[in-house]
Parts: structure tokens; sequence; C-alpha cells
């Protein structure tokens, strides 16, 4: 092995990521040296082009598992099957490609550069990725965590405890699609500075908890879809979840077909304007706790509701609605809905209010107001 890459690799002032992947990637080994850049980019799914051409530098260490040992060999090792690959704004630069015939590769080390300061997409569709350990990783320069875990399909560990997220002011679609992903450790969030949560756990099938109760939703403005798809979520934690600027809510718990009981006590929507389809889908729920919504600002509330099936009683009597334009479907398909108080639902004549309550077979005990009452839809 060339000493240069060695001394190129120790001159990197830099935090690491370490992965495990599933594939034993012996297809390396066919590989020539210029296109192996190419078929990281294919693997892993790393595009310089995503950080905006900042300066980036990543090496990546591929090493043999070894038998009885869960530790992982040191830069500086003198391992011949070892190969550390320096990669170049340009991804031009390759150093010290080496592997022997007889290794079964599954782990990767990732090193990123002090100055890179988006971690946006970073696994981004690694389809093949099984476990992600973030070690020494307490950088607070990080600002952007859009995409970074997104579509990682057979992800199943994922250790963050390390990932600074002081300084990050988006999320979106964060951990969306991970679909193997039974449980996320969030203890260490730091969420203050955090403006959009867009869809972040979205497609997250296998999640049966959530704990954000550590959650700082002082700067959120957006969490639209942020749990849509969880289709195992059965106990979410958003106590303490401040939300004092919100203003999109749609989506929020769509398809949440294992969630029972929820507690939304902690929410504050005076400035929200879009909760449509917020519990659209979620044919397990039974209770919702403390829905007192401050509504005043609201003018979408299309299919909120829609599909609540086991939902027997909902008192909506705070709901303001003199900025409503959409009110389609919002409690279709609530079958078992035996009683509603929507004492305040006042409604314009542009209203939509079409299939308002469409298969609410069992609703006989209805509070309204007689603006609702007037007005023509569809039962």
């Amino acid at each position: 092995m060339k000493n240069s890459g060695n001394n190129n690799i120790k001159k990197i002032k830099s935090q690491y990521i370490i992965i495990k992947i599933l594939d034993n990637l012996k297809e390396i080994k066919k590989m020539k040296i210029v296109n192996y850049n190419k078929k990281l980019q294919e693997i892993l799914r790393i595009n310089i082009k995503d950080y905006e051409k900042q300066y980036l530098k990543i090496i990546i260490d591929i090493i043999p598992e070894k038998k009885g040992k869960g530790k992982f060999i040191n830069i500086a090792s003198e391992y011949k099957s070892q190969i550390h690959i320096h990669l170049n704004e340009d991804e031009k630069e390759i150093d010290n490609f080496k592997i022997s015939e007889n290794n079964n590769i599954n782990k990767i080390r990732i090193i990123i550069d002090n100055e890179v300061n988006s971690l946006s997409k970073l696994f981004y569709g690694c389809k093949c990725l099984k476990s992600i350990n973030f070690i020494q990783f307490n950088r607070n320069n990080v600002n952007n965590m859009d995409y970074m875990f997104n579509e990682c399909l057979s992800l199943t560990e994922l250790n963050a405890e390390n990932l600074n997220t002081e300084n990050v002011v988006s999320m979106n679609y964060m951990f969306s699609g991970c679909c193997l992903l039974k449980e996320i450790n969030l203890n260490n969030f730091k969420t203050t500075n955090v403006s959009s949560m867009i869809y972040m756990f979205s497609k997250c099938s296998s999640l049966k908890e959530l704990d954000l109760s550590k959650f700082d939703g002082s700067k959120l403005e957006n969490i639209s879809g942020m749990f849509c798809g969880c289709e195992s979520l059965v106990k979410i934690n958003l106590n303490y979840f401040f939300t004092y600027r919100l203003t999109d809510m749609s989506y929020l718990f769509s398809e949440c077909k294992s969630l029972k009981k929820i507690d939304l006590s902690h929410l504050t929507t005076k400035n929200v304007r879009n909760m449509s389809f917020m519990f659209f889908g979620c044919g397990s729920l039974k209770e919702i706790n403390n829905i007192n919504f401050t509504t005043s600002n609201v003018v979408n509330m299309n299919s909120m509701f829609y599909g609540c099936k086991l939902l027997k009683e909902l008192n909506l009597s705070n709901f303001n609605t003199d900025k409503i334009q959409n009110m389609d479907s919002m409690f279709e398909n609530c079958y078992s809905l035996e009683k509603l108080n929507i004492t305040n639902f006042h409604v314009k004549k542009n209203t939509k209010i079409k299939n308002i309550f469409k298969n609410c077979s069992s609703l006989i005990n209805l509070v309204c107001s007689d603006s609702l009452i007037n007005n023509q839809f569809n039962n």
C-alpha cells in the first residue's frame, strides 16, 4: 500500500460514519479502477452535486468481516484488503485501490470533511444499507438533513446518538421510506432551529413507537405528512411538542392504520391553514384526546377524518370554520360515528361540503349549525 494515500488520510481532520451493507460487493473485484467511482455512486448514491459544489472529501474504507470481532480496523491499518477512496470535488482522484480475492466485504467507513455543512441526500436511495452508526460525529455546522436516509429500504439499525442537529433548519423526508426500521432513538435530537419536517417519518411502516417529547417545535412551520404511512405506529408521544408557528398539518397522521389513541393537547394551531387529510385512513383510531384546536385561520379540512371507521364520538364544538373553503368528505366513511358536535361550523355558500357525511350510517346524534343544515350537500 502506498504511503502517500495514508498520509492524505491522516491530514484530513474530519469525523465519520460507519455503515454496514447487505451485499458482499463481490462485483467490485471485477471492476477496473476507472469504473469504481461510478459504481460507488450507484451503490451508495453519493452525489457531489447534491452538496451544491461545496468542497467535499469522502474516504471509503472497505474491510473484511472478522469473525468474533466487532471492531473496525484503524484508518492507518496495513490490511491489504482495505480500500481508501479519496474523492475530490471533480470526482476524479482515487487512491490505494487494492483488494484480495477472498474478502466477504460488508462494512464501509465514510469520512466527511469538516467543511461540508449539508448532509442532504447523503444516503438517499441506498437500498442495500442495513445499519448506520455515527461515530464521533458531533459537528455543529450541519444545517440541512433533507432526504438524508430517504428510501433506505433495508435499513434495520440506526445509531444517531452522536448526530448533532442543533443548527439544522430542515429535516424534510429525513427517514421517509425506511420501511424496516422498528425504532429510532431521537432523545439527543435538538430541533430548536428546525422549521420544516415535511414527511419526515413517512412510510416508516415498521415503526411501532415514536417519542418526540424532547422535540422543540417552536420554529416549526410545516409538518405536513410527518407520520404519513406509518402503518405499524401504535404509540406516539407529542408531549411538550409546542408548535407556535405551525401553518400546515395536512396528511399528518394519514394512513396510520394501527394508531388507536392520540393526545394532541400540546399542538398549537392558531396559525394553521391546512388540516386536510390529517387523520385520513386511521382505521383503528378510537380516541383523540384534547382536540381543542384553534381553527380560525384554517381554510382546508378536506377529508380530515376520512376513513376513521372506529371513531364513535367527536366533539368539535370549539372549531371555528369562518375561513373554511373546503370540507369535502370530512367525515366520509366514519362508519361507527354515533355522536358528532359541530355546533360552530358556519358554512358559507361557496364552501365545498360534498360528501361530508357520506357513509356515516351510525350517526344518530348530530349537533350542528343552521348554516350547515340549510346548505345542500350529499349525505
